[in-house]
């Protein structure tokens, strides 16, 4: 099993298969499911008292709040090349 992790700021990771969605937090829509999984108590927040950039889905029905744009958080999911010596 392929447990790769991705970073999503300070320190904090995701299990990478985990992840469904990465969104940018300003559309109505995405604030509205944002404010839903706040009363179900499935709301994480890894921001660190900083800015929401983007918004994690998770197939756990989870909401992850990070600081880091969404934009990077893609890029991280880019394979790691290896190097030859």
């Amino acid at each position: 099993m392929n447990s790769r992790m991705i970073n999503v700021g300070f320190g904090n990771s995701v299990v990478a298969n985990r992840i469904l969605l990465v969104a940018n937090p300003k559309s109505s829509p995405i604030k509205k499911l944002k404010d839903e999984a706040k009363l179900q108590k499935k709301l994480i927040d890894v921001t660190e008292g900083r800015k929401t950039r983007s918004i994690i889905f998770l197939d756990s029905d989870h909401i992850l709040l990070s600081a880091i744009q969404p934009e990077t958080i893609n890029l991280r999911f880019q394979p790691v090349e290896e190097t030859k010596d």
